[in-house]
């Protein structure tokens, strides 16, 4: 399934459950062509026929909602034509890691110790 998202990105689900979204827009980590860059207003990608960047920004998720750790975070920033290429075949072949990217590793341990888990 395709979905258009605001004149900035997109999405794209896979026959295997995953989803991936490359976006663009103000509040994104990229860097549109746009000359207010990041700044512009929110809905300044509607506005225009054209809404365009050098770099994207890309996440993915599982068929439950769980979000790809980018290591380090739920999205990676500043992203190439070329790794937005490889980054969707990945998710489009792939299984996800869907650790939680935000736990640190003495936090993981302590959780694991008092027998508890929030991944």
């Amino acid at each position: 399934m395709f979905r258009a998202m605001g004149n900035k990105g997109f999405q794209i689900s896979f026959a295997n459950g995953n989803t991936v979204s490359v976006q663009w827009g103000p509040s994104n980590y990229c860097e549109p062509t746009d000359e207010r860059g990041r700044n512009a207003p929110f809905d300044a990608p509607m506005g225009v026929d054209d809404w365009g960047a050098k770099s994207v920004e890309v996440a993915a998720w599982n068929s439950d909602g769980e979000w790809h750790n980018c290591g380090g975070d739920q999205v990676k920033g500043w992203v190439t034509p070329d790794q937005v290429a490889e980054f969707i075949a990945f998710v489009a072949n792939s299984e996800l890691d869907t650790t939680n990217p935000f736990v640190w590793a003495d936090e993981e341990e302590e959780e694991e110790e008092n027998g508890s888990s929030s991944i």
